[in-house]
């Protein structure tokens, strides 16, 4: 496996497990699951407040929606593909986002 493919796959993990964690601390912090309706409720400020939070966390809230979907729906399995791969490639995005902030604050080499 060539180093780029490494580190490709490495920001795809990373960009999973921050959008779990951010997702799995919302729930347990307000007692509801999170999705994209926080964009819509509540007073203006709380609004942007949810995009940074769900810039990071939509890679989980996406899959999650299309796994309930498919066992609920029945959704037809070309659209689960697309959202799968929707939803990794912003994993990827904001895993590669992340690496370089890491990077860039002197916590990697």
């Amino acid at each position: 496996m060539s180093p780029d493919a490494l580190n490709s796959l490495f920001s795809l993990c990373l960009g999973f497990a921050l959008a779990g964690a951010l997702t799995s601390g919302f729930q347990a912090f307000a007692r509801r699951p999170a999705g994209f309706g926080l964009l819509q409720e509540g007073i203006t400020p709380h609004r942007f407040a949810a995009v940074p939070f769900l810039v990071f966390a939509a890679p989980f809230i996406i899959m999650r929606n299309t796994l309930r979907g498919v066992q609920l729906e029945r959704r037809r399995f070309e659209f689960v593909m697309i959202a799968t791969v929707i939803a990794g490639f912003w994993s990827l995005m904001s895993g590669t986002f992340f690496l370089m902030t890491l990077r860039a604050a002197g916590f990697l080499a």
